[in-house]
C-alpha cells in the first residue's frame, strides 16, 4: 500500500524550511521538515534543539555537497537543485548564529509585516504589465551595461513568446529570474552566467529568457514560478503536450555544476522530448498525407467535374445540332410546301394554251436540266414572264433557273429588273413560231 503524500507547504513554511537549513547546515530537507513539524514550526526552538545535539568541531566554513534535493513535495517530477550558502561548523560559528538569530528573526518578521501592510496602502506597481517586451529589452540593456556583451543570447521577447517558440521548435527553455538586490546575484552573473563555457553551452543547447523581478514582466513570471531564492533558473520543455517546468536551480552555483545539472535535467527528460518529436513528426506526416489525399481528391473531383462539363457541353452541342437539324428539316419542309403552293398558284394563273392553227401561236420545246422535254404553245403577244411561270409550275423544273436560246445563244429576260420592269413579249424577244429553249439550273449558284 502506497504511503500517503505529505501536504504541500505554504510559502511561509517553505521560507522557514530554507532558513532552518541555512542555520543548521542539514542536507536532508525531509529531516529539516520533520524537525520543524516536531516544534510546531517554531524556528527558534527547532534551531536551539538542533544545536544541543551538535558536538564541537573546528570553526571552518564548508559548503554542503552539491547534489539534487527534492524540495517540491507536491510534484516530485520537478528536479530541484538548491545550493546553500557556506554554513558554520565550529563552536564560534554556532555561537555567532545563535546570538544573531533573534535579531534576524525579528528583522525578517518586521520586514514581512511591513511588506504585507504596504500592499494595502500602495499596491505593487509590478503587478501591472503594460510593456512586457520593453521590460525584457530594458533588462538586457542594463545587464550589458553592468556585465558587458559577453553573455548568453537573451530571448528578446515576452515570456509567453519564448514559451511558444520553445514549444514550436521543441527546444528546452531556460528561464533566469534576476534578483537585483540579492547578495549572490552579482557573483553569479560575473563568475557563472557570463563565462565562456556557460555561454557556449546555453547558446547551442536551448533558448534563454531572462528578466529582472523588479520589472513587471519579470515579477509576473516570478509569481508563476514561485522561486525561493536567487539566483533562480527554471528549465521548461514540452511534456505531455504542455509546457512544463522540469528543473529548478536555486542559489549560487559554479559554471561546471550548472552545466552538469542542466545536462542531467536534459538527459532525464530526453525521452519525453524525443517522444514529442516523434508524435509531432507522425502528426506532420499524417497531416501531409491527409493534405496529399485531399489534393488528390480535389484533383480527381476537378477531373470529374471537367469530364462532366465536357460531357454536358458535348450533349448540349449534340442537342443543339439535332435541334438545328430538326429546325432545318422543318424549314425545308416549310420551304417545300411554300414552293409547291407557289408552283400551284403559278400553274393556276397561267393563260390557256392557244390552238395549233392560231397564226399568233408559238410552239416552244423546252429541254430541262434532267434531259426531259416539255412542249407548249404561247402567243407572240404574251410576256416572257408567262414562259417562266409555266416552267416554274412544272415539278421537273429546278427552283431557280434561266432560259437560254440555242442560236444565237442568249438569256431571255423573263423576270422584271430595275432597268427593265416589264419583260418583253415573245415577239419582242425575237422568237419564231417554232423554238427550242434550254432551261439552265441556277439552284447551286
Amino acid at each position: 500500500m502506497a504511503a500517503p503524500e505529505e501536504p504541500e507547504l505554504s510559502q511561509a513554511q517553505t521560507e522557514k524550511l530554507l532558513q532552518f537549513q541555512d542555520l543548521t547546515g542539514l542536507e536532508s530537507m525531509d529531516q529539516c521538515r520533520r524537525t520543524l513539524e516536531q516544534h510546531n514550526w517554531n524556528i527558534e526552538a527547532a534551531v536551539q534543539d538542533r544545536l544541543n545535539e551538535q558536538e564541537g568541531v573546528p570553526s571552518v566554513f564548508n559548503p554542503p555537497p552539491s547534489r539534487p534535493l527534492q524540495v517540491n513535495t507536491a510534484d516530485h517530477r520537478v528536479y530541484s537543485y538548491i545550493v546553500s550558502r557556506p554554513q558554520p561548523r565550529g563552536l564560534l560559528g554556532w555561537s555567532y548564529y545563535l546570538i544573531m538569530l533573534p535579531f534576524r528573526f525579528t528583522y525578517y518578521t518586521l520586514l514581512d509585516i511591513f511588506r504585507f501592510a504596504l500592499r494595502f496602502v500602495r499596491p505593487d506597481p509590478r503587478g501591472r504589465v503594460t510593456d512586457p517586451v520593453g521590460d525584457v529589452v530594458s533588462f538586457i540593456h542594463s545587464f550589458e551595461e553592468k556585465y558587458g556583451q559577453s553573455h548568453p543570447v537573451f530571448y528578446q521577447g515576452t515570456y509567453s513568446q519564448a514559451l511558444n517558440d520553445a514549444k514550436r521548435e521543441l527546444r528546452y527553455l531556460l528561464v533566469y529570474l534576476h534578483g537585483e538586490d540579492h547578495q549572490d546575484t552579482d557573483q553569479f552573473c560575473r563568475s557563472t552566467l557570463c563565462t565562456e563555457e556557460v555561454v557556449t553551452f546555453l547558446n547551442t543547447r536551448m533558448l534563454f529568457w531572462a528578466c529582472s523581478t523588479s520589472r513587471p514582466e519579470g515579477y509576473r513570471v516570478s509569481q508563476a514560478l514561485r522561486e525561493n531564492t536567487y539566483p533562480f533558473l527554471a528549465m521548461i520543455m514540452l511534456k505531455d503536450r504542455k509546457m512544463t517546468v522540469v528543473g529548478r536551480l536555486e542559489g549560487l552555483i559554479q559554471p561546471e555544476d550548472l552545466i552538469n545539472q542542466l545536462n542531467f535535467i536534459m538527459e532525464a527528460n530526453q525521452t519525453h522530448l524525443m517522444s514529442e518529436r516523434m508524435e509531432r513528426e507522425e502528426r506532420n506526416q499524417t497531416q501531409v498525407l491527409r493534405q496529399q489525399q485531399d489534393e488528390a481528391y480535389q484533383a480527381s473531383l476537378l477531373a470529374d467535374q471537367e469530364k462532366d462539363r465536357k460531357k454536358r457541353e458535348e450533349e448540349e452541342q449534340v442537342r443543339q445540332e439535332e435541334e438545328k437539324a430538326q429546325q432545318s428539316v422543318l424549314a425545308e419542309e416549310r420551304r417545300q410546301r411554300t414552293l409547291e403552293e407557289e408552283k400551284e398558284r403559278k400553274s393556276e394563273c397561267l393563260p390557256p394554251e392557244p390552238l395549233a392553227d392560231d397564226p399568233e401561236s408559238v410552239k416552244i420545246v423546252f429541254k430541262l436540266p434532267n434531259d426531259t422535254r416539255v412542249e407548249r404553245r404561247f402567243l407572240f403577244g404574251q410576256s416572257l414572264t408567262v414562259i417562266y411561270d409555266f416552267l416554274f409550275s412544272l415539278k421537273e423544273s429546278p427552283e431557280k433557273f434561266q432560259i437560254i436560246t440555242n442560236f444565237p445563244r442568249r438569256v431571255l429576260p423573263c423576270l422584271p429588273t430595275e432597268e427593265q420592269p416589264n419583260p418583253p413579249t415573245l415577239k419582242e424577244a425575237g422568237l419564231s413560231r417554232s423554238e427550242v429553249l434550254f432551261v439552265q439550273d441556277l439552284t447551286d449558284d
